[in-house]
């Protein structure tokens, strides 16, 4: 899956709901995902499982404010697709 389908699939699963709730809102639930994945990098041994659950939902809240900000994740990607956007170098010169 490609970060544009993966951001309009989490659109068409959540895009209503979160519009409600609003950016802020949307941004504090993000942050709290963001707490679980902190907390499961943090355990040993490591749950690969989990990690993984959690990199998807920091992955899908990120998607949904950039959704709600009107942002493309893979534009915003493409910031980094020729090396460090600062010195273009891969890997970082700077």
């Amino acid at each position: 899956m490609t970060i544009q389908k993966f951001q309009q699939q989490i659109e068409a699963i959540y895009f209503k709901r979160d519009a409600k709730r609003g950016v802020p809102l949307t941004f504090a639930w993000f942050v709290e995902e963001v707490g679980e994945l902190a907390k499961e990098i943090r355990k040993e041994p490591r749950d690969r499982t989990r990690l993984r659950e959690e990199f998807a939902d920091v992955f899908a809240w990120l998607s949904t404010l950039a959704s709600l900000l009107e942002i493309s994740l893979e534009d915003a990607a493409n910031i980094y697709a020729e090396g460090c956007p600062k010195c273009n170098g891969t890997p970082c010169r700077c």
